[in-house]
């Protein structure tokens, strides 16, 4: 690595797909295979694997590894990314479902990138991400799970959001976010997929 977070093309993995470079093999894979019947399973278990995805793209790596940076000006990284989940998962189901008067984790009205930027090599930081971003996915599972119906409502903005569309909405994120965590991953060890 040329610099902290950086990397040139001399210092990047060559990409292989095989099974040999995935993250899992497919009977060890925490994840599900679909087969849900009804509303509330296919949301929350679609949004749990791709919980799990994440933590998948994480696995294995150490804390210089989860800093690497794409490509600048970027600030991202997986270890970003961990941060980042946990400020929206925070943010959604605390603030807006709850009310709860939850400040930031880590995000400021001067640096709404914190989350990103602050994302630094040491152990304590990343055990502070995993440890944020475990307490809020439980909040949030919790909360669907003691839900009355999807239709449950929380102040957005001007207006109010169901809690249905909320979990879509979390599907959506974290399959935006996990692209970015597959790419991410490929460039620390050209692991590919899944």
């Amino acid at each position: 690595m040329s610099d902290a977070g950086t990397s040139t093309d001399t210092d990047r993995p060559t990409s292989q797909f095989a099974w040999s470079n995935m993250f899992v093999k497919p009977e060890d894979d925490p994840r599900s295979e679909g087969g849900f019947d009804d509303e509330v399973s296919v949301l929350v278990n679609y949004l749990r694997d791709q919980r799990l995805t994440l933590e998948l793209k994480c696995a294995g790596l150490d804390a210089e590894q989860l800093v690497r940076r794409s490509v600048p000006p970027s600030p991202m990284s997986l270890l970003g990314l961990v941060r980042h989940m946990a400020e929206v998962e925070r943010g959604w189901f605390r603030r807006t479902m709850a009310g709860e008067d939850a400040p930031r984790i880590w995000r400021t009205p001067a640096d709404p990138d914190a989350d990103f930027r602050g994302a630094v090599g040491d152990p304590a930081v990343v055990e502070e991400a995993w440890a944020a971003w475990r307490e809020e996915v439980a909040y949030a599972e919790r909360f669907v799970t003691e839900a009355p119906t999807l239709d449950v409502k929380g102040r957005h903005g001007d207006g109010e959001i169901s809690l249905r569309e909320l979990l879509v909405h979390m599907i959506e994120e974290y399959a935006r976010h996990n692209g970015h965590a597959d790419l991410l991953r490929e460039l620390i060890d050209g692991r590919v997929g899944q």
